[in-house]
């Protein structure tokens, strides 16, 4: 066997790879050995089948799988024994000049396109500047929460009128263009939420009625044509409710209102447990450390991803554009030539990303452990569980619960990709000059 590479440049090489019946007959005598006794053909007796027949029905395949086994093992070998840093696949050059007569005496060449890594340094220092905001809750954001949560708890009251917020259940009854019943149109009851009205005239025409009150409704102007709202309304599908173009008579039939709950200790022992705040200061103490721990992950994003642009632009990488586009081809045969040329930057700008990761965690010694993993997915797990109920799930129920979703291939990998993220930011974050600053999340959302 001889394994030669030939670097056409920085970016780009040649594996060629001589195979010689020497190299491969061996593994494909015990192949036909084994397949003799596991065959099981008409006029033999199980494992008895001679070689000579197994050979003369299957010999080709068998080599034809041997060849390729070795093939994969002789290039991933040279590969790692080498410390040759690829991008994507080695990619097998196809030449119709080299024919192989398949017999058991070919000596084989075969060529493979490799798309080299490049050399890159990433040298972060104080000199690197970042904004890091430190997101606070403004009145409007707490208020909203501290109504929501109270309303979780609350319980539904019937009043005679409506107001903000209120839920209007009612029969909507399809009208004609000239106002007049719709025949064969569409009837349904259903809940009206106002805080899904989008339209503030209609939202604001909707307050102040009482049962039986009869009032005429755009329902494609009320909820902004939003066809999942309006389906689920008039129990239509979606596409005929993205189709509508009429007013409906509206009929009443009740006014349906989530109360808050008071701020008693029972309230405040349903959230937090028993005895952890007592009164009005710590509630709104608590809401508020958990309203900005969650701008704060937003704020970290935004750090992020401020750090990512400002890496991606200032370090040098070059790659091997060619090669690349002809491996996501390879790869995956429905791309189109326009899908991947929309597609090719967002994936090199990802690939240069990856690449300075994995030089930033080489030079610098970075560790990423399973307990890292562990606890970031356990940390995922708990603010999903927190959207469903503010009450924390028990510690020993929520480990459980992480266990067993790391158990899955798809997410251990992504959580160890998050993991190996974080460490690399938070590596960068100790080592670049960081500006705090403090903003409110009214003023936080409208940046860039």
């Amino acid at each position: 066997m001889n394994i030669t590479q030939e670097k056409i440049n920085d970016l780009n090489a040649v594996v060629k790879i001589k195979i010689a019946p020497e190299d491969y007959t061996e593994k494909v005598d015990k192949s036909i050995k084994e397949q003799a006794k596991k065959a099981n053909l008409p006029g033999f007796r199980k494992g008895m089948v001679p070689m000579a027949h197994i050979k003369k029905m299957y010999g080709k395949s068998i080599l034809v799988e041997e060849i390729n086994n070795l093939l994969s093992e002789t290039l991933n070998k040279y590969l790692t024994d080498n410390k040759v840093e690829i991008l994507g696949q080695p990619l097998p050059v196809m030449d119709d000049t080299k024919k192989f007569k398949w017999d058991n005496t070919d000596e084989f060449e075969f060529d493979y396109e490799l798309g080299l890594a490049p050399a890159i340094d990433v040298n972060i220092t104080s000199k690197d500047k970042f904004t890091e905001y430190k997101v606070k809750a403004d009145e409007e954001t707490l208020a909203s929460r501290i109504k929501n949560i109270r309303r979780s708890y609350g319980k539904m009251t019937n009043p005679e009128v409506s107001a903000d917020d209120d839920v209007l259940y009612a029969e909507l009854t399809q009208l004609s263009p000239d106002g007049s019943v719709f025949e064969d149109g569409i009837i349904s009851t259903g809940s009206i939420r106002l805080d899904q009205v989008m339209d503030k005239k209609i939202e604001k025409s909707l307050i102040g009625l009482k049962k039986d009150d009869v009032v005429e409704l755009d329902v494609s102007k009320a909820f902004d044509k939003n066809e999942v709202v309006i389906a689920k309304l008039l129990n239509i599908s979606e596409e005929d409710a993205a189709a509508l173009d009429s007013k409906f008579t509206m009929v009443i039939k009740n006014v349906n209102r989530l109360e808050e709950s008071d701020l008693n200790q029972e309230f405040f022992d349903k959230l937090f447990g028993e005895g952890t705040v007592t009164d009005e200061a710590g509630f709104t103490t608590k809401i508020t450390e958990e309203v900005e721990g969650m701008f704060q992950q937003d704020a970290d994003r935004k750090l992020q991803n401020d750090i990512y642009k400002q890496l991606i632009e200032s370090v040098q990488i070059e790659l091997p554009d060619e090669f690349l586009h002809k491996w996501l081809k390879a790869t995956n045969e429905k791309l189109t030539v326009e899908e991947l040329a929309e597609g090719y930057d967002d994936f090199a700008k990802n690939l240069k990303w990856t690449l300075i990761e994995n030089k930033l965690i080489q030079d610098n010694n970075i560790e990423i452990k399973y307990e890292d993993v562990f606890a970031t997915a356990k940390q995922r797990l708990d603010a999903q569980f927190r959207m469903y109920s503010p009450a924390p799930m028990p510690e020993d129920q929520l480990a459980q619960y992480t266990a067993t979703f790391l158990k899955e291939k798809d997410n251990a990998t992504r959580i160890f990709d998050e993991v190996k993220a974080l460490k690399v930011f938070e590596y960068i974050k100790s080592v670049a000059t960081l500006d705090q600053q403090d903003i409110p999340y009214n003023k936080f959302i409208a940046l860039k």
